[in-house]
């Protein structure tokens, strides 16, 4: 072991200690509560500096893969290491060509590129759940700019692949190869955005139920893209650790559904992470009715605390075919880049990659190529870990005014860009809305995320671009207004 670590010239060296560490963290090579060299040891087995390997242990701690105990070392964090908690499933194979409809048939019949033709304003808004474009790392994003035009400019603005800018793609396996995902048999495709992505896989599914199943609530765009699609949707209810497994296995036994829509990391809106055993117990579930997963990488990187917690992609272990994820940095980085992907079963990947040439040729090659540069570049870690500094600061100042101004409620979020609201049955955000309004604060009422029509006495309150003097004085307002509706 460490004998196979080889130091590139090009990026930070503790960052390329960091990642190679975590990998033998999520490939089980190093198992959970097993003690680590020490940073004097290490620097010896891989050639680097001490201070390299002091970084790189602080980075892996910061992210929940290792702990440290005082006066005795390093040690591997136990939910980190998969030896416990890969849901194994060999005998799980999907036939994906039988899942595929028409439409998604056509275009791969009609793909020339593999058929051998080559050619008011002043108002305090809660609403919104984008990255706050005052943390925006200006300097390095110009500067990744100017590499990538200074080495590839003319390329770059003429047409490029539906799949994806390569660079970008190999990146981004290692990115997902990095949180633990066996990528055997596995492809990526980089679509514009989440949205695109979830649309190109709906799309391409012949129905034959016609139904998908989700959490209850769930995100909004996610439910509009199903009816859109003609899908009839059932909501499983949530509980404070992620989906309820009972209603789950109700809904599974009581009929067929085509897909499963999941949202497992600070869920929109709820905010919530689902539990580690909730996940392996609902893969199993899904896996047992054979329903195809799509897993929305919403907000991943948002953890503010606690360990980390793998995707259901990693979960489902090797040999299992059957969760779709869809990743995005856009509630991270620059939304502005339309960039997104898709990380799929290769046949699966192989369609979708003509229904997405078909649609709209590919994602723009500038916004990825400038998005590859500026992660390769090593600017990510350093700008996740300032932005997480912030959020958390807002975060805790949200939980701790809503706990102070707004009356009997209940929160939900774990983390994030958003908190979720609930007050008693009966209660009603769309009135609570319209007095909020006339004060000049907006918020999201809760019932566009159901999928059921409820939700009336919920709300979602996004915090990510307010400041937190107007976070204060906002929820101050929302608490005096729904005072003013209880009394």
């Amino acid at each position: 072991m460490y004998s196979d670590f080889v130091l590139a010239n090009e990026r930070p060296a503790y960052i390329q200690v960091k990642d190679y560490m975590r990998r033998l963290i999520t490939t089980g090579a190093l198992q959970g509560d097993q003690k680590l060299p020490s940073t004097r040891e290490l620097c010896g087995l891989l050639h680097v500096s001490r201070n390299t390997v002091i970084n790189a242990y602080s980075g892996l701690e910061e992210d929940g893969f290792i702990y440290t105990v005082k006066g005795q070392g390093h040690f591997v964090t136990l939910s980190a290491a998969p030896s416990d908690s890969l849901f194994q499933s060999h005998d799980v194979k999907i036939n994906w060509s039988t899942k595929l409809n028409d439409y998604a048939r056509l275009a791969e019949e009609h793909d020339l590129m593999k058929h051998g033709i080559r050619g008011q304003k002043q108002a305090i808004s809660f609403t919104s759940i984008a990255p706050d474009e005052k943390l925006f790392d200006l300097q390095n994003v110009k500067r990744a700019f100017m590499d990538r035009m200074s080495l590839e400019g003319d390329v770059l603005l003429n047409y490029g692949y539906a799949k994806g800018y390569k660079p970008l793609i190999e990146y981004l396996l290692s990115y997902m190869e990095n949180k633990g995902v066996d990528l055997a048999g596995k492809d990526l495709l980089v679509t514009s955005g989440f949205t695109e992505g979830l649309s190109l896989v709906l799309s391409s599914f012949k129905q034959g139920s016609g139904r998908i199943l989700c959490e209850n609530p769930t995100h909004h765009t996610a439910i509009k893209a199903f009816k859109m699609h003609g899908y009839k949707i059932t909501g499983v209810p949530m509980e404070r650790d992620g989906i309820n497994l009972k209603e789950l296995s109700r809904e599974l036994a009581s009929q067929a559904y085509d897909l499963a829509y999941l949202i497992p990391s600070y869920h929109n809106p709820t905010g919530i992470v689902m539990s580690h055993p909730k996940r392996r117990e609902a893969l199993r579930l899904l896996n047992q009715y054979h329903v195809p997963i799509i897993e929305d990488g919403f907000n991943e990187e948002l953890r503010y605390s606690g360990s980390h917690i793998a995707p259901l992609v990693v979960s489902a272990g090797s040999g299992n075919n059957s969760v779709i994820y869809i990743g995005s940095f856009s509630k991270i980085l620059f939304p502005g880049l339309r960039v997104g992907w898709i990380l799929a079963d290769q046949s699966l990947i192989d369609y979708l990659e003509s229904v997405k040439r078909a649609r709209t040729i590919h994602t723009s090659t500038l916004d990825q190529s400038l998005l590859y540069q500026y992660l390769y570049n090593g600017n990510f870690e350093k700008y996740l870990r300032r932005a997480k500094a912030e959020y958390k600061r807002k975060y805790e100042l949200v939980v701790r005014s809503c706990k102070e101004w707004l009356p009997a409620h209940q929160l939900s979020s774990d983390g994030g860009l958003h908190v979720f609201i609930e007050f008693a049955a009966g209660f009603d955000t769309r009135e609570l809305l319209k007095l909020c309004s006339e004060q000049g604060v907006l918020f999201t009422p809760g019932d566009i995320f159901y999928t059921d029509g409820r939700g009336q006495n919920t709300l979602r309150l996004g915090f990510s671009r307010v400041s937190e003097r107007d976070i204060q004085k906002g929820i101050q307002i929302i608490g005096y207004c729904a005072e003013k509706l209880l009394s």
